[in-house]
């Protein structure tokens, strides 16, 4: 089991950065991506459905053989984790919870932000984790629709970014946060531009970094790191391939060599 890989999906491109987190602290571990470009995005569907769509993710993910199933989707976390623990035979963890985790073990005031799309805010799936820990008096949550596009743009060090950055960020600073929860798997690459508007006054939670943390702590705890060799990464997905490795490359930081295509209809075993 141990020489099996991790695999990771989102509903784009998104969870790229729990890929990018987790080969940075586990050089060993091979990962395998599916990104269902094709129905993205989750946040604009009912429950139901994207518990569904997990599920047929999950399962593809499955087929290959994986020890550990990441959700590196914030939409998909809020709503699916019961139902993938249920489904599948491997542990299963989200990007909420391990960055809640850590936000809480940050804070000194008890005064915790939180950004994301539109869809994880309203959603509450943050805050309630958030408030489910002591340390945690009070969660100032911030919708930020306007980053996902810039992010996928490139523009992560845009005069147009830092003015946006700060317009969202603004309200939670006038509350008193101490941390900020960088609660959607495309802000990690906004992190140093964030750093730049905040100061270093308020610490930022990196859900991807607190995810991956998680992922070595269940690895650890079930006796499935794998101690030898080097991890390689495998990336599918259901639409543009091509599109997805431009940005994969430019989240990743390196060449990506091969995305390949997967039908809908194709997801499962």
């Amino acid at each position: 089991m141990s020489s099996r890989r991790i695999g990771i999906f989102d509903s784009g491109v998104g969870g790229l950065t729990v890929v990018r987190a987790v080969n940075t602290l586990l050089p060993g571990e091979s990962v395998v991506y599916f990104g269902d470009t094709a129905r993205v995005p989750y946040g604009s569907k009912s429950p139901e459905t994207v518990v569904r769509f997990s599920i047929e993710d999950a399962e593809f993910l499955l087929g290959k053989g994986i020890k550990l199933l990441v959700v590196a989707c914030n939409t998909a976390s809020s709503v699916s984790l019961p139902a993938l623990r249920e489904f599948a035979d491997v542990p299963v963890i989200g990007v909420i919870e391990p960055g809640a985790k850590t936000a809480a073990a940050s804070t000194q005031n008890g005064i915790v932000g939180v950004i994301g799309t539109l869809g994880t805010i309203s959603s509450g799936a943050y805050q309630k984790a958030l408030r489910s820990f002591g340390t945690v008096l009070r969660v100032v949550a911030q919708p930020s629709p306007l980053l996902v596009p810039l992010v996928e743009e490139g523009w992560l060090e845009h005069r147009i970014t830092e003015l946006v950055l700060r317009e969202y960020t603004s309200p939670l600073v006038s509350e008193g946060i101490d941390t900020l929860v960088l609660g959607c798997t495309h802000y990690p690459l906004l992190k140093e531009a964030l750093a730049g508007v905040l100061g270093p006054g308020i610490s930022l939670v990196d859900s991807a970094g607190a995810t991956a943390a998680e992922v070595s702590t269940i690895l650890d705890s079930e006796g499935l790191r794998n101690e030898g060799g080097s991890g390689e990464n495998s990336f599918y997905v259901s639409d543009i391939p091509l599109k997805f490795q431009e940005i994969a490359q430019r989240f990743l930081g390196r060449s990506v060599p091969l995305v390949t295509h997967v039908e809908v209809g194709d997801l499962h075993r």
